[in-house]
């Protein structure tokens, strides 16, 4: 994808347009009723919906849940083409950054794919095409069989060196930790690697709101390490840019959970995450805390967006809750063809 010729970023009339896609997301509402639905009622509720197109489209080559599959990724995939269609200048650039993760979601549903055995069918359907790689490469990551297939593919990507560095740990621990933080790592670490050290107003906010993800992407994944037995050294999983931890700071820190929520709650955080902390502390398992802090990212980029309603935070705002979207109607299909019951599909609906 090149960017476009105009130097002026166009921010009202993408922001114009991204409010009115905004105003078409399900709202909690329509996930009460598609929780009590059956693959094929919410096949039929998603045909008189916004994902119309897709569904009409896809309907006669496909059924049930992968129908339902099919027409998510696609959606997701036209939309976020709209972004850069409609974007300008440094606008366009910051889109086009942040869509990478994307392609970093791909590597990764790739290598679990390798990992667990999974047919190559299966690993398709997960696949999100909405990021920079070509359809060539992602046929080419669908025939690997190896990790070291991936790797080879991947050369000459972002992610090529980072996952050739750690795949030596992957052998030694059998684990794909190591992999998807070299994955994770990249992603973030090149979305603010170059961007300029006296930012103007408009590259602050992005830089801002890129901070607060990796600030809380390093708080689920000290989380992680604190709640499990293991030799790994948290350093070595530490993404670089956030505001909240350092890496030796993250080391002490993940050796004691009651220090570590404590170093959150009084963080510039606080007020963000302090639903996150409260569910942290009433859940036997980490899935509800990361689900809410989730739901506190896009609140806190919906505070950026309605604090700068001319800047690229309402886009990417607009990215997380669209993307918020297609993974809670994704549970609520497979929890359904699952057999499970309405409350247990709705525990795992990121809402807010």
């Amino acid at each position: 994808m090149s960017a476009p010729d105009q130097q002026t970023s166009n921010y009202e009339y993408v922001n114009a347009r991204v409010r009115s896609r905004r105003a078409s997301l399900f709202d909690d509402d329509d996930y009460r009723k598609l929780v009590r639905m059956g693959p094929g009622e919410i096949a039929r509720f998603m045909e008189e919906s916004e994902y119309e197109t897709e569904m009409n489209r896809l309907g006669a080559r496909h059924d049930g849940v992968d129908l339902i599959e099919y027409a998510l990724n696609q959606n997701l995939a036209k939309h976020f083409e709209d972004l850069l269609r409609w974007s300008d200048g440094k606008l366009y650039d910051y889109v086009v950054r942040y869509l990478r993760k994307f392609d970093a979601w791909n590597v990764k549903t790739v290598l679990r794919g390798v990992y667990s055995g999974a047919d190559a069918t299966d690993v398709e359907d997960d696949l999100i095409r909405a990021g920079e790689f070509s359809e060539d490469l992602l046929t080419r990551l669908l025939g690997a069989e190896s990790v070291d297939d991936v790797v080879a593919a991947l050369e000459g990507t972002i992610f090529g060196e980072p996952l050739e560095a750690a795949v030596e740990d992957y052998e030694s621990t059998g684990l794909l930790v190591p992999l998807e933080n070299a994955v994770d790592r990249t992603f973030y670490e090149t979305l603010i690697d170059d961007l300029p050290r006296n930012p103007d107003q408009p590259t602050e906010l992005y830089v801002q709101f890129l901070r607060a993800e990796i600030d809380f992407r390093n708080v689920r994944n000290v989380l992680r390490l604190a709640r499990t037995e293991t030799e790994m050294d948290p350093a070595e999983y530490f993404i670089e840019g956030g505001r909240l931890f350092d890496a030796e700071e993250l080391r002490q820190l993940v050796e004691d959970e009651a220090a570590l929520v404590e170093r959150i709650g009084s963080s510039t955080y606080g007020k963000d995450l302090d639903e996150a902390l409260r569910v942290l502390d009433d859940a036997d398992s980490l899935i509800d805390f990361e689900h809410a802090l989730d739901a506190a990212l896009l609140a806190y980029a919906d505070t950026l967006s309605n604090r700068y309603p001319l800047s690229v935070c309402p886009v990417l705002s607009y990215v997380l809750a669209k993307e918020r979207e297609i993974n809670n109607i994704r549970a609520v299909a497979r929890g359904r063809e699952a057999g499970l019951s309405p409350e247990q599909i709705q525990e795992e609906l990121v809402v807010r």
